[in-house]
């Protein structure tokens, strides 16, 4: 990493956030679990263990060796747009940038001391300038949160569950760690998602972006409002079965779909919470160690109960019958996970699935 110098400001005018806590911009869950780990003693100490025994110092001579190092004579446009993205954010070193020859379009932030960042010959050609400052703000916003440590202790735990493989139940206990590893490491990518509006503060940019990653360079032929149709159709189309399948798909990855991603910004977009950060009302760094762990997965837990109550997803709308107390959870699971119209159960039960139609019918995205 190289000192940041202040004294060249950002390429176009845009608000700057100076001391910012990434608590201002990170999802609950994500937020919540971070909170926890800093709190936790000797949490320094050990991650830098973990991250020792990965192969982190190879990626770095690896790239070093094999990338194109971003600066003022190589790629000078991405090193002007790490330069604005950590001045914006604050960040007071510029983490080393590395330009890879890849045909996928990807970009990664890696690194607990020292992050790097690392984009994809494919992702520099497919987005134009402001697609491209919102994704180097998403991986800046990695740094900024230290989001690493998800992506150590995941490569950790996963190398040792091959280890214990014959160890009864060992692959089970450690699984089910990994699996919960994943859900934060996929909301630390809605987080920076949003650290990435706020370096571009260009809304339709990050859409672009998103909508290139699972579209490819095709904009004319693509829509931004059919493209967040698309996440509304995924929410809440199907049965129970649907549901299911969405669940099975969703655990082996890393990163929200696509379409999650950019209906998800989007909202926050449009949120309070946003608007009071481009004010120059946020959470500071030097507040961060008062931060309470019980207050954070507080709301964290309220976060989650509200998306079950607000989802449209035929499970969560389920789980929100079970909780409510709903009558003839019988007839309801069977017409939820067989798509039926719920006209042909009991007098009981087609009252009940009345208010639910009806409820359903008004339900309104949360801003």
């Amino acid at each position: 990493m190289t000192d940041i110098g202040f004294d060249k400001g950002p390429a176009r005018n845009r608000r700057r956030f100076p001391g910012i806590s990434s608590r201002a911009y990170e999802h609950p869950a994500d937020r919540s679990a971070l909170v926890a780990l800093r709190k936790l003693s000797g949490f320094d100490t050990v991650f830098k263990a973990l991250s020792g025994l990965l192969p982190e110092r190879s990626l770095r001579l690896l790239f070093l060796s094999d990338s194109v190092r971003v600066g003022e004579t190589q790629f000078p446009h991405l090193h002007e747009m790490l330069r604005d993205a950590c001045y914006i954010l604050d960040l007071e070193q510029i983490p080393l940038m590395y330009v890879q020859q890849d045909p996928r379009p990807n970009a990664m932030c890696i690194g607990l001391d020292e992050p790097i960042i690392v984009v994809t010959t494919a992702l520099v050609e497919l987005l134009d300038e402001e697609e491209m400052r919102a994704v180097i703000g998403h991986e800046v916003g990695h740094a900024l949160s230290g989001h690493a440590v998800y992506r150590t202790v995941l490569l950790f735990l996963t190398n040792l569950a091959l280890k214990v493989a014959w160890i009864p139940l060992g692959t089970v206990a450690i699984s089910a760690i990994v699996t919960a590893l994943r859900e934060w490491f996929r909301k630390s990518e809605l987080s920076a998602d949003r650290a990435g509006l706020l370096v571009g503060q260009d809304l339709n940019a990050s859409m672009r972006g998103l909508m290139k990653l699972a579209g490819g360079n095709h904009l004319h032929e693509m829509n931004v409002d059919a493209f967040l149709a698309q996440a509304e159709e995924y929410e809440a189309g199907g049965d129970l079965r649907d549901s299911v399948l969405k669940i099975l798909n969703m655990l082996p990855r890393t990163h929200p779909f696509t379409t999650v991603r950019a209906a998800e910004l989007k909202k926050w977009s449009q949120n309070r919470d946003y608007q009071r950060i481009m004010d120059g009302h946020y959470p500071r760094r030097e507040e961060d160690k008062d931060t309470s762990v019980t207050d954070s997965f507080r709301q964290s837990a309220s976060h989650y109960a509200d998306s079950v109550r607000g989802s449209k997803d035929p499970l969560m709308k389920l789980v929100g019958d079970i909780a409510g107390g709903a009558g003839d959870l019988g007839g309801k699971l069977r017409d939820r996970f067989t798509g039926a119209a719920g006209g042909g159960g009991s007098a009981g039960s087609g009252r009940s699935e009345g208010k639910d139609a009806k409820g359903s019918g008004g339900a309104t995205d949360q801003g």
